[in-house]
């Protein structure tokens, strides 16, 4: 794994135990033939033939390999560090909903720090809060700031209604309370990655539409946003190709949504995409590889926003694919997309 720094080493290993449930990869390069990497961007190209070199041939993502990519994640999740301080709360749910669990990073009750409501990623079918606490500590210190990241419930056992309630409520209880917190109520960023991103949308539109918290920014990195990728739209080869393919999102649309995506019966409030209306949402950020899956709905939904008169920033790198900053954190084009995403932020708790 020669060019490949402790941190990528344990990313890639952990993509790859999770991809021995999800699938992912050309299947070209699954059957053992030599992968044509030269769409992928030349600091990404070492990452991804790693990642097809440890993967082999792997099951596709199916309700009989689920149990498998949940404990494959949680297995390889990145140990969190010493400091800064974090401890785990439960706290109340919304009306007629149970107990959420949330992860606190850096609070400090004496202090007026900005905040961060943090959902992670996993598809909507997998993934814990946990497994992010370490990277959440790094950004907490390099933005002074408390993050609280959210162990929403997962589908198929829950579906959109249940985990839109969980990130709810954990964003109603930072902002209630912010005091005890040491936060600064009048600066709450939400922030996701993949599927995380695309809870963080939903939240932000939640949180505009009942008016009560104010937010600051909507940070979404590669954000899975569209149920209709992969099922009434296809983006063309290699979009798609790497980490998370048309399958797999078939697979964690239909698991979220209780139905099949892609119809004209999805409800709204289940699919950022399919708001009407995106005015009056906060400033946003929007990351994306150019051979994500979700490229073309990231820059749809920018664009959107864009129109509706929201401060948008699209970031579009090219030759990365799904999850390149976490696998390949050591590039610099890895660390230039997270410098850009710290920005965003930075200016938003000016």
């Amino acid at each position: 794994m020669n060019g490949l720094s402790r941190r990528d080493l344990h990313r890639l290993i952990a993509a790859t135990a999770a991809s021995m449930g999800l699938g992912g990869f050309a299947k070209a390069a699954v059957a053992g033939e030599p992968a044509d990497l030269s769409y992928v961007h030349t600091e990404l190209r070492p990452f991804a033939q790693k990642l097809l070199q440890l993967v082999g041939s792997m099951p596709e993502l199916s309700s009989d390999t689920l149990a498998l990519t949940r404990q494959s994640m949680s297995a390889w999740a990145q140990p969190p560090l010493e400091y800064p301080k974090w401890d785990q709360r439960n706290i109340k749910g919304l009306p007629g909903n149970p107990s959420v669990s949330v992860y606190v990073v850096n609070s400090d009750a004496t202090k007026r720090r900005p905040a961060i409501l943090h959902t992670h990623g996993g598809g909507f079918i997998s993934g814990k809060a946990i497994s992010m606490i370490a990277d959440l500590q790094r950004l907490a210190l390099e933005l002074d700031c408390t993050i609280v990241t959210v162990d929403y419930r997962l589908a198929p056992e829950t579906d959109f209604r249940g985990s839109t309630a969980d990130t709810y409520a954990a964003l109603q209880w930072l902002h209630d309370e912010a005091k005890a917190l040491g936060i600064d109520a009048g600066r709450i960023a939400v922030m996701g990655e993949s599927a995380g991103g695309g809870h963080a949308a939903l939240l932000a539109l939640q949180a505009r539409d009942i008016g009560k918290i104010p937010l600051v920014a909507q940070i979404l990195v590669y954000p899975m946003l569209d149920d209709r990728t992969g099922t009434t739209k296809t983006p063309p080869a290699p979009i798609g190709s790497i980490v998370w393919n048309v399958a797999k999102n078939r697979f964690g649309w239909q698991a979220f949504l209780g139905m099949a995506p892609g119809t004209d019966k999805i409800p709204q409030a289940a699919v950022p995409a399919r708001y009407h209306d995106l005015s009056g949402l906060p400033p946003t950020f929007i990351g994306v590889g150019a051979i994500d899956l979700f490229v073309d709905e990231d820059i749809a939904y920018a664009n959107r926003l864009i129109d509706a008169g929201v401060p948008t920033q699209l970031e579009v790198v090219p030759g990365a694919f799904h999850g390149f900053d976490g696998i390949g954190s050591s590039s610099q084009v890895a660390k230039d997309f997270t410098a850009s995403k710290v920005a965003a932020l930075r200016r938003a708790f000016a």
